[in-house]
């Protein structure tokens, strides 16, 4: 039995990548291989990732910012905690590689297997690497691992050389329920006949505010064409009344393949989520996170997407106007859309689930040699 330690979290773009690439690892490695996934104690992450049938260890976790505020002083603590936490679950678990997803619940337990010698594998979904994937690459070019990028053009954002020789092109990983998804199921899901056009618009788990005011601004016209699927996150409320050609949901789960399969065109944000949408040949309307808070990582992504052709993007500030305005000359141009979903597929090809895995697997095997007799 070979035990292989995960970890990331902090959102669901650091943690349903991750899940995809233990859940194909399991399938190529079935029993011979134990994973267990280090996170945050607070959060969502205890949640997703046990939900998944994979323990879970909780650590202490402080945000890394790259402002001055008096918070940053308390997590240097919360940080320092989470490295003795993480060193001890490694050791006690008997890891023997750690794949991260990123986040800055990541680092310390990238830290720790670093001062333990244990490879340190990583993996950024952004056009650009966040400062937690930046710092983790470190440890995994020390360890003689590999960093595993979604797009071309990221590894040179890493200036060391040394660095730059560990990067390897992935592509995001893609969740198995998608191989698999079924728009008749997710016609049947949402109540509507075979013939409804969909338009699914989404603004993460936990929704998103500017998308959500943006939805129902346009929604009038947006009906004239399309039955409209919104994931609102758990805490909107509004009088807009459901039924008819706008279903809104809290939170879409097992569901969701089959619902983004049924669509006909997507309008949401631009994280890692996107190749999700890119592998079953979406159509995009893109309304990237931005300003304070952000370091511009959606924005990136959301370029890469629209001159591929996959993806038309909303500008800073978009109005309803704007909202309608694309969804309406998409609607209407059939060749457009088609052209778009094609391109988007072609980026969704690059299934990083199944490369990632194809590299730890040969570390594993290299890891049983020796007990084999070999």
């Amino acid at each position: 039995m070979v035990n292989i330690a995960f970890t990331g979290g902090g959102t669901g773009g650091h943690i349903y990548p991750g899940l995809a690439v233990a859940a194909e690892l399991k399938k190529q490695a079935g029993c011979e291989v134990r994973i267990f996934w280090i996170g945050s104690s607070a959060g969502m992450d205890r949640t997703l990732v046990e939900e998944s049938g994979i323990e879970f260890f909780g650590i202490p976790s402080g945000k890394l910012r790259r402002y001055f505020t008096f918070k940053n002083i308390i997590d240097i603590f919360k940080i320092a905690a989470g490295f003795f936490a993480a060193r001890k679950i490694l050791k006690r678990q008997k890891a023997v590689l750690l794949f991260s997803k990123g986040g800055f619940v990541s680092v310390p337990p990238c830290i720790a297997a670093s001062s333990l010698g244990i490879p340190v594998y990583t993996h950024e979904s952004d056009f650009s690497p966040g400062l937690a994937t930046k710092i983790n690459a470190l440890f995994a070019a020390r360890t003689g691992g590999r960093i595993f990028t979604a797009y071309e053009d990221t590894a040179k954002f890493f200036r060391k050389e040394k660095i730059r020789r560990c990067v390897l092109l992935s592509g995001n990983p893609i969740r198995a329920a998608f191989y698999d998804a079924d728009p008749a199921r997710g016609r049947a899901f949402l109540g509507v006949e075979k013939d409804a056009r969909i338009l699914l618009a989404l603004g993460g788990s936990q929704g998103a505010v500017e998308i959500n005011e943006l939805i129902r601004a346009a929604l009038p016209a947006l009906t004239e064409n399309y039955t409209v699927v919104h994931q609102t996150g758990p805490n909107l409320v509004w009088d807009i009344p459901a039924g008819g050609k706008y279903k809104p949901f809290p939170y879409i789960k097992e569901e969701m393949p089959d619902v983004m399969a049924a669509a006909e065109l997507i309008v949401g944000r631009s994280g890692a989520g996107i190749w999700e949408w890119a592998f079953l040949g979406k159509p995009m309307i893109l309304i990237p996170l931005r300003g304070l808070g952000t370091r511009g990582d959606q924005i990136e992504n959301a370029c890469y997407f629209k001159k591929a052709g996959a993806a038309e993007v909303l500008g800073e500030e978009p109005s309803a106007n704007d909202l309608i305005k694309a969804v309406l000359n998409l609607s209407q141009n059939i060749e457009k859309r088609n052209k778009m979903a094609a391109e988007s597929a072609k980026i969704g090809e690059r299934n990083g689930a199944k490369i990632i895995v194809n590299t730890l697997a040969e570390f594993v095997s290299a890891v049983k040699m020796p007990s084999a007799g070999i």
